[in-house]
């Protein structure tokens, strides 16, 4: 079964979904993430979309990496 990403959610939304996305997320160079006090304020209303350009992370990067570990993509 094909997982799927919804970037309209919120990390934290997407994080307790699916905690593999906190290591996806880490490895594309959102360290914070794996702080659960980050995780519980910033996350509760970033978007992957809105922390790429905050952490100027190409988007296209991120949807290439989550569309390697078998992610479809919601945007």
């Amino acid at each position: 079964m094909a997982k799927v990403i919804d970037f309209g959610k919120t990390v934290y939304e997407l994080c307790k979904e699916d905690p593999q996305i906190i290591e996806i997320m880490r490895e594309l160079g959102f360290e914070q993430i794996t702080n659960t006090a980050s995780l519980n304020t910033v996350g509760r209303f970033m978007t992957i979309p809105k922390g790429a350009v905050i952490k100027k992370i190409d988007l296209e990067k991120i949807k290439e990496e989550f569309i390697k570990k078998g992610y479809s993509i919601i945007e």
